[in-house]
């Protein structure tokens, strides 16, 4: 690791020299398929009920999105788009496996929470038992109640003065699987999460090699890099790096539409085993009228990445200056200079900054509403001493602009009476977690009661509650719900800046809990 004085950005972990570009990742064959089928000017007497034009009741429709999006707005099953040998389609996933460097790829419109499903139900094949990082989405915790799952966990590490969770090391995943292994109950798959929300990069390769010397497959959750691996200043693709399943939500900085993502399998070890379960999984879940829309914008996405590092440079450069200002004025700091002090975090993703508003004395929730009311600037979250800027992948935004309006927004009349009416927030210490009593499965399809807080310590949790922050699920189905549990929810509830996800009432005074009898 880096020492912590060491330069703001040596953490930046890059992916090395540029890589020559394949002259096919220029070509988009789905995105032009369906043009082709759009210039024929069809007579489409099948679904969708708007028939492809602005005719009758799909008028509106076609003023509000244009003629154009209804006439590439068409089913499956249709020759020359998804049907033949091989189709556009096809070509078109075999270019997304080759940028990503995966053995093959599956495009997915129900978003990254459909791929983290997919995930789940795939190694169910090959075995029962999955050790996961705590702070796991919730699609996947569904995943595993879905699919069966025994759950055991991982804790990643946490930034306590902010309540951020970041990754798992290559040390604790060890640890983790060997305990469990001692126990009788060896890991079939591991599941980590790199980049975090905050921008923390994991050592992925490392996270690999561990859980393939303990014969299961590593899934990493890679919601948030889809761009990584497209410029030699930017983390690299999972897919390289030897994970077996990488989640890849494209829509979120690498620029197709919101909903549209992608499941990317290694060319690994376990590669032979996983693809015909990921392939049934993907069956299981699928929509039978998946979107064309959203499979086209993930062809156009891919291409523009793969073909696009000198756009994703000047990206890249804007965001070093935005840090650079930040650095210097002594309302802010940038959060992931000091990532450093985390054994577990090997990078940072350069497109996130991450910024402390501590010294500013307002929230970063107030500063978040503040943004949006009077200037229109939507940062993506906020937690009570942080904001997250999100930079899409070959976007250069007014950063100067976000810079002043930050200045005169805590310079501001409203900003000194938030402040005057600020209070110190302290949550109490994570509590570790409850013994998994039940299957996450039986206890969510078990039948239920709702008991007030104090009757809820000792009982099985049928819901997922996750305190935010820092958002690691404190109470999962199936678990021992315990009276650490249940203050330290209170606790984050009361707060301001805390909220507390699937909880039954906002103040967490009711648990939802399975039945004794």
């Amino acid at each position: 690791m880096p020492s912590l004085d060491a330069a703001p950005d040596a953490l930046s972990a890059p992916s090395g020299s540029p890589r020559p570009v394949d002259p096919r990742q220029w070509q988009t064959p789905y995105a032009d398929a369906l043009e082709r089928h759009a210039a024929r000017g069809p007579v489409q007497l099948m679904v969708p009920g708007h028939g492809g034009n602005a005719d009758g009741l799909s008028a509106r429709l076609a003023d509000y999105f244009g003629a154009r999006t209804l006439q590439l707005d068409v089913p499956m099953l249709l020759e020359d788009i998804d049907l033949g040998a091989p189709s556009p389609l096809d070509q078109s996933l075999d270019l997304a496996a080759q940028a990503w460097g995966a053995r093959r790829t599956w495009f997915v419109t129900g978003g990254a929470s459909q791929a983290n499903r997919i995930a789940a139900l795939a190694v169910r094949g090959l075995g029962s038992r999955v050790l996961s990082q705590r702070s796991a989405h919730s699609s996947f915790s569904d995943g595993v109640l879905t699919a069966g799952l025994v759950p055991s966990f991982v804790f990643p590490s946490v930034d306590r003065t902010h309540g951020i969770a970041h990754g798992v090391s290559p040390a604790a995943l060890e640890e983790a699987l060997s305990a469990a292994s001692e126990r009788g109950e060896p890991a079939s798959a591991v599941y980590i999460v790199s980049p975090s929300y905050f921008g923390s990069v994991s050592d992925v390769a490392g996270l690999a090699r561990v859980a393939h010397a303990h014969g299961a497959p590593l899934i990493v959750d890679g919601a948030w890099g889809p761009h990584f691996g497209f410029h030699p200043d930017l983390p690299d693709s999972p897919s390289r790096l030897g994970a077996d399943l990488v989640v890849s939500s494209t829509h979120k900085l690498a620029g197709s539409l919101t909903q549209s993502a992608m499941l990317h399998l290694g060319d690994g070890p376990f590669a032979d085993l996983l693809e015909p379960l990921v392939e049934r999984a993907v069956a299981m879940t699928a929509s039978t009228s998946c979107s064309a829309l959203l499979q086209a914008s993930l062809d156009i996405a891919r291409s523009a990445l793969a073909t696009g590092a000198e756009q994703i440079g000047r990206s890249l450069e804007v965001a070093r200056s935005f840090r650079a200002a930040l650095r210097e004025d002594p309302l802010f700091a940038v959060i992931d200079d000091g990532f450093g002090a985390f054994d577990d975090i090997v990078g940072v993703d350069p497109l996130r900054v991450p910024i402390d508003v501590s010294a500013t004395g307002v929230s970063g929730h107030w500063l978040r509403r503040h943004l949006i009311e009077t200037e229109g600037i939507y940062v993506e979250m906020a937690t009570a001493t942080t904001l997250v800027a999100l930079i899409g992948a070959g976007k250069t935004p007014d950063l100067d602009g976000v810079l002043d309006a930050l200045r005169t927004a805590v310079g501001s009349e409203p900003a000194r009476l938030e402040r005057a009416l600020a209070a110190d927030e302290a949550f109490p210490p994570l509590p570790p977690a409850g013994t998994l009593r039940l299957l996450p499965r039986d206890a969510f399809f078990a039948g239920t009661e709702l008991v007030d807080a104090t009757r809820a310590v000792g009982r099985i949790s049928a819901d997922t509650l996750a305190a935010y922050p820092p958002g690691i699920p404190n109470v999962i189905p199936g678990e021992e719900i315990t009276a650490q549990t249940v203050a330290f929810l209170q606790a984050v509830a009361a707060s301001p800046t805390g909220y507390v996800r699937g909880a039954v009432r906002p103040d967490v005074a009711l648990f939802r809990v399975t039945r004794e009898d």
